[in-house]
Parts: C-alpha cells; structure tokens; sequence
C-alpha cells in the first residue's frame, strides 16, 4: 500500500491510504443521475395530467352552456376537449349535466394511463317568448303572406 504517514491532533500516526476516494463522484451521479431523470418524467406526466384535467373542465362547461341554450351540447364538448376524450351530455334531474373524460399516457401509448375527467352542471335557459317555437298539436299553420 501506498500512502504517507499524517499526524493527529494527538500526535499519533495515521497512514492514510492516497487515492481512496476516486471515483466516488462518478459512481454517486451513475447511481442519482437516473432517479433524477425518473423524478423529471413523473413530474411532466403530472403537469400533462394537469393540464388535460383543465382542457376536460372547459370543454364540460362549454358543453353544458351550449346544451342549457338548447343547442348541440356534444359536439360543442368534442370540439374543445382533449384528443381521445369522451363527452357525456345528460339530464339529472332538471339540469343538464357534462362529463368529458381522457386517459392521459405521459410515458407512452404502452405504459399505464391517468384517467381525468370534468364535469360540468347548467340550468337549462327559458325558451324566447319572442322565438316562435313548435306548434301546439291541432293548431292551424301560419299562412305566409296573409293581412
């Protein structure tokens, strides 16, 4: 062995061994280094889910506004959701009610999903007293150009 004697604050001898710690600095970052970049992943996937939880939400809330106005609910909600998301339109009670929903894959199409969703409540809106509306069954037919 190799080394040099170093004297203690005793006084005592105490042969230290040169180079011991070489390559302690490589085999920490070769052991860190990968838990670091798995940290990294997980915490992308979590703002990805975030984010597709946000775009679920909008897409809910615009839904259930267009279905309470009496217009396409469904398709408004698929427009504006996420890219593989499923939109729900349906009554509860005397409320329409939106739920879109995703499985977000942030570490690729063959590893596990998150599953996100957002669900929206409206009231549906009163019909216009102004807006001629459908017929009352036995009623006559407007005449076009009568006066």
């Amino acid at each position: 062995m190799t080394g040099r004697d170093c004297r203690s604050a005793t006084g005592t001898a105490r042969r230290r061994v040169a180079g011991g710690d070489r390559g302690s600095a490589t085999a920490e970052l070769a052991a860190g280094l990968p838990a670091l970049m798995l940290l990294l992943l997980f915490a992308l996937g979590a703002v990805d889910s975030v984010i597709a939880r946000m775009q679920c939400v909008d897409a809910a809330r615009d839904a259930a506004l267009a279905a309470a106005r009496g217009g396409d609910g469904a398709a408004v909600g698929r427009d504006r959701a996420p890219r593989g998301a499923t939109v729900s339109v349906g009554r509860d009670g005397d409320r329409i009610r939106v739920v879109v929903s995703v499985v977000v894959r942030p570490l690729g199409p063959h590893l596990p999903g998150i599953g996100v969703s957002g669900t929206a409540v409206a009231d549906p809106e009163p019909a216009d007293p102004d807006t001629p509306g459908p017929a009352e069954p036995g009623a006559p037919e407007p005449r076009a150009g009568a006066g």
